[in-house]
């Protein structure tokens, strides 16, 4: 391991059962709710926090908490939960949200990484996964289910069709490496996968993504794919 990897592993966060993950259930239906707080309470460095049955109890909640993550459904009544993500961005920068639900519209993905979400996985995963995911994202990395990241790429395919008389901007220059990276990000990869994928350890590509967000001057890997495709730095198939 060289020195930049261990400098970048020593500035992970390292959730423990004396400094647990603080994490803020959101839905609309309490079975569901209930199941995840069951769970997620076998966890030792994952503490269940607080529920919500809507986005605008979420907001509240939030700002009186502080979680570190924020499990979001997107349809919920009174307030949607785009909707009050943008509202706990705002609140509470520090929060980490991921999108947990079963709409798989291509429209509330995009209008969920605008929003600030870090994470957008269907209800169809294993409930069991969850707690790997909060770790994901508490540690850095931004989440997208296999099946949603084509979506992703599909509609900003749309969206650069519709925009070709758009002006040309110069875009910074990656390295072939850096773009095998955020060719496997598209696909939904986490940093595991992609190491395995590419045999390299998971801090090199922790350290590629890092290099590609400051040379893209982004703050996620969400971003950096919505810009690479509208760039047409990705090629669309």
């Amino acid at each position: 391991m060289t020195v930049e990897e261990q400098r970048s592993e020593e500035m992970l966060p390292t959730p423990s059962e004396a400094n647990p993950i603080r994490v803020l259930i959101v839905d609309d239906h309490a079975l569901f709710r209930r199941g995840l707080e069951m769970v997620l309470g076998q966890e030792v460095d994952i503490e269940v926090v607080g529920e919500a049955a809507d986005g605008a109890e979420a907001v509240t909640m939030a700002k009186e908490m502080a979680p570190d993550i924020v499990l979001m459904d997107v349809r919920m009544p009174r307030r949607g939960g785009i909707d009050a993500t943008s509202a706990i961005k705002e609140a509470v920068p520090s929060a980490k949200i991921v999108m947990l639900t079963i709409s798989d519209e291509e429209a509330d993905l995009y209008d969920a990484i605008k929003a600030g979400a870090m994470g957008y996985l269907l209800k169809e995963i294993s409930i069991d996964e969850v707690a790997a995911d909060i770790r994901a994202v508490y540690g850095g990395q931004s989440l997208i289910s296999p099946s949603m990241a084509s979506k992703l790429l599909s509609e900003f395919a749309a969206m650069i069709k519709n925009k070709d008389d758009r002006p040309q901007l110069p875009t910074p220059r990656l390295t072939d490496r850096e773009m095998e990276v955020l060719r496997l990000v598209a696909k939904g990869m986490n940093n595991r996968d992609i190491a395995k994928q590419l045999y390299i350890s998971e801090n090199t590509v922790k350290n590629h993504i890092r290099n590609i967000l400051e040379k893209l001057q982004l703050h996620s890997r969400m971003e950096a794919v919505v810009y690479a495709v509208r760039e047409k730095l990705l090629e669309i198939t």
